[in-house]
């Protein structure tokens, strides 16, 4: 936070508590006396008269209470801008504690499967219910409390896998992150719109969707020159390069035509994050254990 926003949210905060301080005192110094009697404001509506009688003495020690509480908390905790408080608490070092303390506490656990097959782990009961909570609090925000996934993130309960839905391979990407790119226009920059009406047709005939089947034809030699290096000649994918099998029913953005087109026009870029950074070995053993249960 900058010196200027620092100071600004200092100045409105303590602002605020001295102006309700001298609220406070204002209004009692104004009252004729400490004793309630009959004089009124003058104020009257619907027959109620407003008396103008001062706050009980409990009510108004509570208020200045709360004022002298609210200054004590800010000299101990953070709430001026960029002052920490003498007490040096922050909530990224309550943080760090607790994980620390959930570290020591559950350590063991993983463990005991850390060295454990992804097939034979996959198997354990235990294991999965461990498996399915590291999944939903660190996988579950992009493809799914269920793991089918949505538009641009892979449906991991299918076969259909975009670098391959082996044991080994699913390790390697929770270890590892994948980048995935789809450049636009695949490797034919020069590609007019005739074209990619062409070889969005020609995709569309892999699995028998409604197509323009001149078009189609003709993009037969479009996509040779600019997708079946990564895709393949019969469009069957290339999982060493996360390119995706064009011939079956897994859309990772869509299968109709105008999905196609735009995936065609202007590429696509996934990321998927490494999670060695977040997670420790035994944990990524289990949930690639978790993952791989989904779809066997």
């Amino acid at each position: 936070m900058s010196t200027f926003w620092s100071l600004w949210i200092s100045v409105i905060t303590l602002g605020t508590i001295f102006a309700c301080w001298w609220l406070l005192w204002a209004t009692r110094k104004g009252q004729s006396t400490d004793q309630e009697t009959d004089r009124t404001t003058g104020h009257s509506f619907d027959g109620i008269e407003e008396l103008d009688n001062p706050l009980p003495k409990w009510w108004f020690y509570l208020f200045v209470g709360t004022c002298i509480f609210a200054l004590g908390y800010l000299a101990l905790y953070p709430g001026l801008g960029n002052f920490q408080g003498f007490l040096g608490w922050s909530q990224h070092s309550q943080w760090q504690e607790e994980v620390q303390v959930a570290d020591a506490k559950y350590s063991e656990i993983y463990a005991q499967f850390g060295s454990v097959p992804v097939e034979e782990l996959a198997e354990n009961g235990s294991a999965m219910q461990m498996g399915q909570r590291l999944f939903s609090n660190n996988c579950a925000v992009c493809h799914g409390s269920a793991a089918r996934g949505a538009i641009g993130f892979p449906n991991l309960t299918d076969e259909a896998w975009l670098y391959g839905g082996e044991p080994e391979d699913i390790l390697h990407t929770l270890n590892n992150g994948r980048q995935g790119n789809m450049p636009a226009k695949g490797f034919m920059p020069a590609m007019n719109s005739a074209q990619v009406d062409q070889v969005v047709n020609y995709v569309l005939s892999f699995s028998g969707r409604e197509k323009d089947e001149a078009a189609a034809e003709a993009g037969k030699d479009v996509y040779a020159q600019g997708c079946a290096g990564c895709h393949g000649p019969e469009a069957k994918g290339n999982p060493s390069m996360g390119a995706p099998n064009l011939t079956d029913d897994a859309w990772l953005y869509g299968s109709t035509y105008e999905w196609i087109e735009e995936t065609v026009l202007y590429g696509r870029q996934n990321n998927m994050p490494k999670q060695s950074e977040r997670l420790s070995s035994d944990q990524i053993q289990i949930l690639a254990a978790y993952v791989y249960s989904l779809s066997n």
